[in-house]
């Protein structure tokens, strides 16, 4: 598991959140721990190597 830092795009503070690069390219929902919004996340792995992650707003 590695953990990523990066802002809640709704309250913008700083949270983490462990990903796993064994699952490849992943798409879920978690609340922030701060302000218990929805967040969607989206994230690439090529091996161990993050290539991308979004946090967005749910519409």
């Amino acid at each position: 598991m590695n953990e990523h830092f990066f802002q809640c795009p709704y309250c913008w503070e700083t949270i983490s959140m462990l990903l796993d690069p064994s699952a490849g390219q992943q798409q879920y929902i978690e609340d922030c721990e701060v302000c218990c919004n929805p967040i969607e996340v989206s994230v690439n792995f090529s091996g161990e190597e993050l290539l991308s992650f979004e946090a967005e707003v749910i519409p």
